[in-house]
């Protein structure tokens, strides 16, 4: 083992994450961690150990160790993310070999869902009762539910109100001193209370001290009325009264630094079979900008605006059959309805 090793630091790591996990849920050799070393973004780190927990106990366990031994750890999906919160040189935590759980619940209504399934595989299991989750981010196609929810990630057509954060129905969750809970149970306040109450009355703390400033609240309001995925989800502080749904809505988007969400269930959003999308060019990019809320007010669903750097840099897969003038712009739109009558 040893000469698969950095150090004998490394070597003693491992040795105890496999007493604890087991083996086959470890990985150490060289060629591994090398192998999980970079994701979608720029940033390489080569991590220390990479362990593949598969279920709750494993997680707990995991982050007892790490507290005991003041080791971090990194959770990753699929690591599709181009900003790099997916690369570490600690404890990389694999989530995308299990955790593929996925329970349809309510005739379609409700989907739960655990980290490590593609968001485009829980929309085919949807398919059939007309229903998708709301975040349609553009990697969809490869990205993971725990990425999506870690991220508060959207898209073209979900924009802000469809976001996990909105959809987010209950999760179940484990913070970083093991505690565990699932959001959906009728008790889940009261034992957030009794058994975290240094957390429950913190966060009863910040929620008096942010709706007491009249012009912090609205502060917040709107600065999460846009799209916005900068720093925690302070506009649970205002949405939420109880402490346990405020805490819950704060991990969304949190990139894995409040908890682990072991599994989260959305309210499903309608999926449309007819739809119509448009490229539509315009001279001008500013008359493309004040087409945007025209369009929008006509029911769009997607409203993407380009201007001529973005036209240009995919023009060689495109047949403009025109030179992109500086000033031009464009706008990709859809529209999407029950037939294609209506369309």
């Amino acid at each position: 083992m040893s000469e698969e090793l950095s150090s004998k630091e490394n070597e003693q790591i491992v040795c105890e994450l496999q007493s604890i996990l087991g083996k086959d849920k470890v990985l150490y050799r060289r060629i591994e961690l090398e192998a999980r070393a970079g994701d979608a973004s720029i940033y390489r780190l080569v991590p220390r150990v990479v362990v593949l927990p598969s279920n709750e106990d494993d997680v707990v366990a995991l982050l007892d160790y790490c507290r005991k031994t003041r080791l971090y750890v990194t959770f990753r999906a699929a690591g599709t993310s181009l900003s790099g919160q997916a690369v570490t040189d600690g404890i990389l935590a694999d989530v995308a070999t299990h955790w593929k759980g996925v329970r349809v619940l309510e005739n379609g209504e409700k989907v739960a869902v655990q980290p490590g399934v593609i968001g485009a595989r829980v929309n085919e299991i949807l398919l059939p009762y007309r229903r998708k989750i709301g975040p349609d981010p553009a990697s969809i196609n490869a990205c993971m539910v725990g990425g999506i929810a870690a991220n508060n990630a959207s898209g073209m057509c979900c924009n802000v109100a469809q976001n996990s954060y909105h959809t987010m129905a209950s999760m179940k969750f484990v913070l970083a001193d093991g505690f565990r809970l699932d959001t959906a149970l009728p008790e889940a306040d009261d034992r957030l209370a009794q058994d975290r109450p240094t957390i429950y009355e913190g966060l009863l703390a910040l929620r008096k001290e942010i709706t007491s400033s009249p012009e912090l609240s609205q502060r917040i309001k709107t600065k999460f009325s846009i799209k916005n995925t900068c720093g925690y989800s302070l506009n649970a502080f205002v949405d939420f009264e109880r402490p346990v749904d405020i805490l819950s809505h704060l991990l969304i988007g949190s990139e894995g630094t409040l908890g682990f969400i072991s599994e989260i269930t959305y309210n499903t959003v309608r999926e449309y079979p007819a739809k119509a999308t448009a490229l539509v060019y315009f001279a001008h990019f500013v008359d493309a900008h004040r087409s945007v809320k025209p369009l929008a007010d006509a029911g769009a669903a997607v409203l993407e605006i380009m201007d001529s750097a973005a036209m240009r840099s995919v023009e060689q897969d495109m047949d403009y059959g025109f030179d992109v003038a500086p000033e031009m712009g464009a706008l990709l739109v859809e529209f999407q309805e029950d037939d294609e009558a209506i369309l």
